[in-house]
């Protein structure tokens, strides 16, 4: 449903323009030419009382002003360019093939690149989904595929992309997490590159698609706490990563220990009551978990 008096406006298909060769519009405006100067000399008087041919005279100007006029319909494409043909407000179509052509003079040519552009975004303060304020930034790699809709769909497409960018950089930025925090295996911004990326192209193409725009590659370039909250989040990670380190030496100390146990029962070769194990477990626990070299102490008999 739509409001009324306000209907969708309809995408113009691209099509292709027919042309001719440069060379024979050139041609044609030179004969016409050559005509014309032909009749202005055939109209001139020959003698002094002889009268000036008034048909010739103006039927040579009519001819070189066609010839003149003509010269508006060639133009050249450039590799990678195209050229939208447009007659009295009607899209005819467009030219992508590189070479030199001729259409019908009245028609206005408007010039656009399909080469592929590079759109950097400014760093943008957003909040991530946990609320943080952040800092992010992305590069976005793009071309335009369909010209009619590039330069009929929007008022400015190079605009429509900066401006369309921004706005999905700041939607992806809302959804995903700045990092992992202790929710392990949960897509965050920092954590998740390349699903992130894919995420934000989709995002982008689904935008820009009414443009005529591809959208080759979307990638975060910069990615940063605020500086107001960077010291306590710095804290934060640096806290997790200890957390996180000492879990592990936990672990593999556990694990150790187990094995040696496993080892001295299998060989039999010392008697262990609980409370000696007990001992051991303890003595092995703090060697193996500690950040510095354990001091031995050897017991002294009387």
């Amino acid at each position: 449903m739509t409001e009324r008096g306000r209907e969708p406006v309809a995408a113009v298909p691209e099509r292709s323009v027919r042309t001719l060769p440069g060379w024979l519009g050139l041609v044609l405006s030179l004969v016409l030419m050559a005509v014309s100067i032909w009749l202005f000399v055939v109209g001139l008087p020959m003698d002094v009382w002889d009268e000036p041919s008034p048909v010739l005279l103006v039927g040579s100007g009519l001819l070189f002003v066609v010839a003149i006029v003509l010269l508006n319909g060639l133009f050249v494409v450039q590799p990678n360019q195209a050229e939208v043909v447009v007659l009295f407000g009607r899209y005819l179509g467009s030219v992508k093939t590189d070479g030199w052509y001729f259409v019908n003079p009245l028609t206005a040519k408007r010039k656009i690149s399909l080469r592929v552009h590079n759109f950097t975004s400014p760093q943008l303060k957003v909040n991530d989904a946990n609320g943080n304020p952040i800092e992010i930034a992305a590069v976005v790699v793009w071309r335009v595929v369909d010209t009619a809709r590039a330069i009929f769909s929007v008022e400015d497409y190079n605009a429509f992309v900066g401006v369309q960018s921004e706005t999905a950089i700041r939607h992806l930025a809302s959804q995903y997490p700045y990092d992992d925090g202790l929710n392990e295996g949960e897509p965050s911004l920092r954590g998740s590159a390349e699903e992130v990326a894919l995420a934000l192209q989709r995002e982008l193409q689904e935008r820009l698609e009414m443009a005529g725009i591809e959208v080759i590659e979307a990638r975060i370039s910069h990615l940063a706490y605020s500086p107001e909250i960077a010291g306590a989040m710095l804290q934060r990670q640096q806290a997790a990563a200890i957390i996180a380190a000492r879990q592990k030496i936990v672990e593999g100390a556990v694990s150790m220990v187990e094995m040696a146990l496993d080892m001295l029962d299998q060989q039999q070769k010392v008697e262990l009551t609980p409370e000696r194990k007990a001992d051991l477990v303890s003595n092995l626990l703090v060697v193996l978990t500690s950040d510095r070299a354990a001091q031995p102490t050897l017991p002294m008999g009387r």
